[in-house]
Parts: structure tokens; C-alpha cells; sequence
């Protein structure tokens, strides 16, 4: 099975930021414009960038749509979501020239339009995001960037995802998310027993080069990596090896 490392930029006012645990209050902002930031990805040999509209996860809109389409020009190859909420929104992410993209809350609320888009789209290019935290006994699946909880569970919905033919999965443990404290391995683990014919994305609390090789040996298909890249804990060109 191929592994592959994806840098992150998420998008808030245009600017690229980082969440912890997916709290817009605990907002931290970076120097870098997004397109520069991209450029010195591409110059290190990051095939894929994963592009996370912050504004338009909360709001449903999408409100950082140009700055995705730049960036989607210079010649990586992007996955892209954050208010994704109908098919004509997944039309205009793919004519702005995103290769994948990423359904997160409606995938949790309305899972059968999702198993539609798949099919009208091709599985290639649709990740269904279910991002998790663990409440109640189970992986509970918060929703609209973080800030409501619906009905299912991880382990109802990804190994469903898989039996509609879903490719791509993209499971960030919301607890770790921006927190540098490492990948739930147990997470990906539990997961890729699940549903081992999804390429499971590994997200949230990657923080050394050792994080990836371990998400990578817990069945994870790919690690998304933002706030390490940003605060230098490793460079790109020394994940990329992995």
C-alpha cells in the first residue's frame, strides 16, 4: 500500500491559521500568505496539499474559494473542504481545480446524498471526513466545525461508507487536533480494522517523524500534518522520507 504525506494549510479570513481542538476561539495566525506557504511546499516535493476552509466549515458557504483555486494552479495537487454542503458546491470546488473533495458534516447528516456524489463524481475525487471524538461510550461525530454532534458513529458510518464504495477517509481525533501530542494509533488501528479497504488519512497531533511512521504502521494511508510544518518540529523534505 502507497503512503502518502500531506501538508495542511487552513484558511480563516484568507489567512492561514491553526485550531486547537478545533476551537475557533483558540485561533493561532502564521505569517505566511497561503499561496507562498504552498509554493515552498511544492519546492520540497509535496505532491498534495489538504485545504481546510475554516469560515466555510462553520458558515456552509464557501468563503475562501479563491484562494483555493490560486493555489490549486501552481501545480499541486489539492484536497479541499470546509462548507461543503451540495453538489453544486462540489461542482465549484472541482472547476477551481481541486482533485478531492472533502465532505465532512453532510456525510454525517445526510450519508445517502454523499453515496449519490460518489457515484456522479467518482470515488477518486471525494474524501468523507469523519472527524471524532470520543463521548459517551463511543466515537461520537461532531459536525459544522466541531460545534454540533450528530446521531451516528464512526463505527456505524465508515465501514458503511466502505460497502457504497467510498476510497478516501480522512479521521482526525478532534482531542488532538493542533495539540502536539501525538496520533491516536489505537484510533487508526481500530479503524483500519473496520474498514481496511478504505485508504484511511491519519489526522490530528502529529508532532515528530516517529508520529508518521507509526500512523503509517497502524494502517493509516496517509498523515495530514499542519501545525508541526508550521512551528518547525521537522521539515517537510524529513517527513516525505517516510
Amino acid at each position: 500500500m502507497s503512503f502518502t504525506v500531506i501538508p495542511a494549510i487552513d484558511l480563516r479570513g484568507g489567512r492561514v491559521v491553526r485550531l486547537k481542538q478545533g476551537d475557533y476561539a483558540q485561533e493561532t495566525r502564521y505569517d505566511s500568505a497561503p499561496a507562498e506557504l504552498a509554493a515552498r511546499y511544492l519546492d520540497a516535493g509535496a505532491q498534495w496539499l489538504h485545504m481546510v476552509d475554516l469560515d466555510g466549515a462553520r458558515s456552509g458557504d464557501l468563503e475562501n474559494l479563491a484562494a483555493i483555486e490560486a493555489i490549486a494552479a501552481i501545480g499541486l495537487r489539492v484536497q479541499a473542504g470546509g462548507g461543503v454542503r451540495t453538489e453544486a458546491d462540489v461542482q465549484r470546488l472541482r472547476d477551481a481545480g481541486v482533485e478531492r473533495v472533502v465532505v465532512g458534516s453532510v456525510a454525517m447528516r445526510e450519508p445517502e446524498r454523499v453515496v449519490q456524489w460518489l457515484r456522479d463524481f467518482g470515488a477518486e475525487h471525494l474524501t468523507v471526513a469523519l472527524d471524532t471524538r470520543w463521548h459517551e461510550g463511543r466515537w461520537a461525530l461532531p459536525s459544522a466545525g466541531w460545534t454540533a454532534m450528530e446521531d451516528g458513529s464512526l463505527d456505524e458510518l465508515a465501514p458503511w461508507y466502505a460497502q457504497q464504495g467510498a476510497h478516501h477517509l480522512l479521521c482526525t481525533d478532534i482531542e488532538r487536533d493542533g495539540m502536539l501530542s501525538g496520533f491516536n494509533l489505537a484510533l487508526y488501528g481500530h479503524m483500519h480494522t473496520l474498514a481496511p479497504e478504505l485508504s484511511i488519512q491519519a489526522s490530528g497531533g502529529v508532532r515528530s517523524i516517529a508520529d508518521i511512521v507509526a500512523a503509517r504502521d497502524a494502517g493509516a494511508a496517509a498523515v495530514i500534518l499542519g501545525r508541526a510544518l508550521l512551528e518547525g518540529r521537522f521539515t517537510l523534505d524529513e517527513a516525505l522520507t517516510c
